[in-house]
């Protein structure tokens, strides 16, 4: 059996001896309701918040304001849903860009059909937002304009602090996604000037079922999930104790890892990026004369299919993807990829590698010596 490479901690990562051993003990030991105000309940309650500052820590927020939801999915969808519900009748449009997640482009477009004005701004051959363009689009009537921070298909890093600083002279809400971004790169939201932020527990080893949205004190945000009054009104439901845990140490772990770990991970990803751009002819990295994530190889390999290249490197024991993996087993072509204006064939042909906690030195070894023969052979087989 050949050696297993996981290249794919965009996707998810694996959870860290520590997380699982948190969520375990809290799923044993913290079964008690944390909206109860029996020791059993105060317990969890306890737990909650002590999870609540680790994540808050992480990024330079104050724990009263950070919302945990199920995931960063849910919490994309509290910070647009909940802020249009909020803004009054002068306010209703919502900007996007056209490299957002899925969970954020999507959610505008549900709302869109819905009768919420959207506008979808451009982005230019790298994937990145232009200050003009984003200023010329906020117009008088928007209510909320969201911008991720990294991409997660490129791992291309957009100018956040500069486009909320726009948005904030508007008086316009503003929100990223940071998914692909925390436990990665510092982010820390007084510099970035942001309204509200998301982020998920499963990107930087802590299980899924726990993501959190900051929310900076008196923005205007509706509650989406009605019912009780957990989280401060915010988001109702009886909390997942045991995720929420795991959720904090993880981001104790990543807090204190992160400086070493982000320049590890650099490197194996420019020796990566390196070794199949000088051993694999035909070959080039998306959205590369951007700032990315240290982590993050978007690559694409001339005259070959994504999908062939995948399924081959699967059958290697390497772990990869062609895009966001919310979009895995469809036919259709990256949009981000799209939006930067890649040719459709140059779309068609490219890879996501994401190296993560777990990648080694060897991994990348075994990768740099078994893509080239597997692009020569798939190549040989196109020309028939």
């Amino acid at each position: 059996m050949p050696q297993q490479i996981y290249l794919d901690h965009n996707a998810s990562t694996p959870p860290s001896p520590e997380v699982a051993e948190a969520v375990a003990r809290a799923l044993r030991d913290d079964f008690g309701n944390a909206s109860s105000i029996h020791a059993f309940g105060q317990r969890a309650k306890a737990a909650i918040d002590d999870a609540r500052t680790e994540v808050a820590a992480l990024i330079g927020a104050e724990p009263g304001d950070v919302v945990f939801t199920a995931t960063g999915t849910e919490a994309d969808n509290l910070a647009l849903r909940g802020v249009v519900e909020a803004a009054g009748p002068s306010r209703t449009r919502v900007l996007v860009t056209a490299v957002e997640h899925e969970a954020v482009i999507n959610t505008a477009r549900a709302m869109a059909r819905r009768g919420v004005p959207v506008t979808i701004l451009a982005v230019d051959g790298d994937g990145v937002v232009g200050s003009q363009a984003f200023e010329d689009a906020l117009g008088d009537d928007a209510a909320i304009a969201s911008v991720m921070l990294a991409n997660n298909e490129t791992g291309v890093i957009q100018p956040v602090a500069a486009l909320a600083a726009i948005a904030r002279s508007r008086r316009i809400v503003f929100h990223t996604d940071a998914v692909q971004a925390v436990g990665k790169i510092p982010v820390h939201v007084p510099a970035l000037g942001v309204d509200l932020l998301t982020l998920s527990g499963h990107k930087f080893g802590g299980p899924k079922g726990a993501g959190a949205l900051w929310v900076r004190r008196g923005t205007p945000m509706a509650g989406v999930v009605t019912g009780g009054r957990q989280e401060r009104n915010r988001r109702a439901g009886t909390e997942n104790v045991p995720a929420i845990v795991g959720l904090g140490v993880a981001a104790r772990l990543a807090r204190a890892r992160l400086a070493a770990e982000s320049a590890r991970q650099l490197r194996l990803r420019d020796r990566l990026e390196a070794g199949i751009l000088m051993a694999v002819p035909g070959s080039a990295v998306n959205g590369a004369r951007a700032p990315r994530v240290p982590n993050t190889a978007n690559i694409a390999f001339d005259r070959v299919e994504a999908e062939s290249l995948l399924i081959a490197l699967d059958l290697e024991g390497i772990a990869v993807s062609t895009g966001a993996a919310c979009s895995s087993g469809t036919l259709e072509p990256s949009h981000v990829l799209r939006a930067m204006g890649l040719p459709p064939a140059r779309v068609q042909s490219s890879i996501r590698f994401s190296v993560g906690s777990t990648t080694t030195d060897d991994d990348i070894d075994r990768v740099l010596a078994v893509v080239p023969t597997i692009v020569q052979r798939l190549r040989a087989v196109n020309r028939r």
